[in-house]
Parts: C-alpha cells; structure tokens; sequence
C-alpha cells in the first residue's frame, strides 16, 4: 500500500509529467525543441545550486558525521562497474569496449536523478543529510575510471598512451559536472548559511521548477533515442531495468550499515540506481571511441533513467522503509 502511495506521489508529481509530456511531444512529431544553449544553462544551475546548498549544509558538520557515507559512495561507485563490465560480456554479449562504455555508465550517477529524488523526498517531508551532494560529487570519476581501465586492459585497445590517459583524466576532473558540483561545495561550505541566503532567491525557490524544464527536454531526448532499442536487443534491455534495482537496495542497505537515516538512504539507494548521462558519455568519447553510442545512450538514457523517475525512486523508498521499520 506505501509502495502504490509513493508510486502514485511520483507519478504526479510536475517533474515525472513534464518528462511524460516531453516523451509524448516526440512521438507525436511536435516540433517543440529547447535551443542548445539553454538546454546548458539549466544544465549549469541545477548542478550548481545542488553543489552550493549541500556545502551550506556541510558547514559545521564534522568528518565523523560524513566521513562514512563518503566511504560507502566511493566503494559503491568503484566496484558497481567491476561486475556490470563481466555480466555485460558474459551474458549480454557485448566486445570490452562496448561493456566498459556502459558500465561506466551504470557506475557513475545522474546529477538529474539525485534532484529528482531529493523532490520526491520533499514532498514526503522526509528529512534528508546535507551532505548528501558531497556524495554525488565524489560518485562521479571512480566508476569511469574503472570501468575504462577493465576495457583497456581485456581490449588491448582505445587510450593507453600516458599522453592520452593525462588528458582523460583532466577532463574527468575539469568537466563541467564535477566542476560545477565541487566548485559549489567549496562555495557554499566557505559562505555558510549566512551566505547561501543571500543568493538563496535564484538558487533555492526556483529549483524545483527549473528541474522540472529540464526534464521535459531530458523526455525530448530520450523520445528520440527510443528507435535505438531495436539495436539494443532484449539482453541489454532487460539489463538496463534489473540492474538499477539491485543496485537500488544494495545502496540502500549501504546506507542503513554506514549510519544515514531513512532519507540519506533512500537517495544513497537512487544514486547507486542511477546511470550517467553527462559525464560518462563525455569521458567515454575520448577513451573508448570504438564503443557504440546508440547502445551506453539507449540503455542509460532511454531505458534507466524513466524508470528510476517514475518506478524506481518509490521503489527504493520503500525498501529503506522496510530496513528502517518506518
């Protein structure tokens, strides 16, 4: 019943309607587009106003608080690629390049994902740690990291001169989603909350409505990647919705044994579940250019992340109540 409850919540909500309507513009041959250059500004904002208020809540908070949740992450975030790259050859049949383009993928997280689950949680007045961006900021780099190593090394190909691996790791540190996410942290932990309110009109009331454009255009997109399932093939498709599930309560009982509460867990659960669809691609262009787009996209994109935003968010939600006896 909490399940059908939560689930009803989420599927009402203006942010999973507006993904709806975008979806629903595409198969319809609407012409309504987003210019490419706002499509990047609400980009911008939403990473760095969730950098900026988790560094204000961070203030004050000390390491034996978040100490631990931040291990968990980087663990999560480092071994999830290690068995999606085997079971992404094993089972679905995929050469090195194309398992460790999307296991990266599936490693790393969803900076839009994270939002929408902190809305989510809003709505259900379910209190969440403020240390919770620091957790997606530090989830972004490792599963890349490891996942292009593991196809480098069983493909004997893509980057492996020093020259190349400098640049891929300069650009996974420097890209614009860590930047903006790190930047902001450091911002918003040296301000505090006397500062953050000063800017607290463009970057705290307006959020939830610029989450909620961006993700109508994010259901543009993902409308138009829909013709790519046919090459995708049901192995990765049916990959692409089990494995966010169980990585959805893996996180969430990661985040019950390292101490979060019902909330922290919840959304430590989403960002295990989520995939990436800005970083990974970016860094995976440059290290592995012999894997398929169609296939990390398609699978991240347009399979993952519509069922996280209108299924899998409740679902883990109510595992983490499960755990919590809430």
């Amino acid at each position: 019943m909490e399940l059908l409850q939560s689930l009803a919540t989420s599927l009402l909500s203006p942010m999973v309607l507006a993904f709806a309507l975008g979806l629903f513009a595409t198969l319809v041959k609407s012409d309504l587009r987003f210019p490419d250059e706002l499509y990047t500004a609400l980009t911008i904002y939403l990473l760095f106003a969730i950098g900026l208020k988790g560094g204000m809540k961070l203030d004050g908070m000390s390491l034996g608080v978040v100490g631990g949740p931040l291990i968990a992450a980087i663990t999560l975030s480092a071994v999830i690629p290690i068995w999606c790259f085997f079971l992404l050859k094993k089972l679905v049949c995929l050469n090195a390049a194309n398992a460790g383009a999307i296991a990266a993928h599936y490693g790393s997280v969803s900076a839009v994902t994270f939002s929408a689950v902190l809305a989510f949680l809003e709505v259900g007045k379910v209190p969440v740690e403020g240390f919770m961006p620091a957790l997606l900021a530090v989830m972004e780099a490792p599963a890349i990291i490891v996942a292009i190593f593991l196809a480098m090394k069983s493909s004997h190909s893509g980057t492996s001169q020093p020259g190349e691996m400098k640049k891929l790791f300069h650009d996974l540190l420097t890209g614009k989603g860590i930047l903006l996410l790190l930047g902001g942290l450091v911002i918003g932990l040296l301000c505090g909350k006397k500062g953050f309110d000063q800017v607290a009109p463009l970057f705290d009331a307006p959020f939830k409505g610029v989450l909620t454009l961006f993700l109508l255009e994010v259901g543009l997109v993902t409308g138009r990647r829909l013709h790519d399932l046919k090459s995708a093939g049901w192995r990765l498709v049916a990959f692409a919705l089990i494995m966010p599930v169980l990585h959805g309560l893996l996180g969430a009982l990661v985040g019950k044994w390292c101490g979060l509460g019902l909330g922290g867990a919840t959304v430590l659960a989403t960002l295990a579940a989520s995939a990436s669809y800005i970083a990974a691609p970016a860094a995976v262009r440059i290290a592995l250019p012999q894997a398929s787009p169609a296939l990390y996209l398609t699978s991240s994109l347009a399979i993952t992340f519509p069922f996280n935003i209108v299924l899998g968010i409740p679902l883990y939600h109510a595992f983490a109540k499960f755990l919590f006896n809430a």
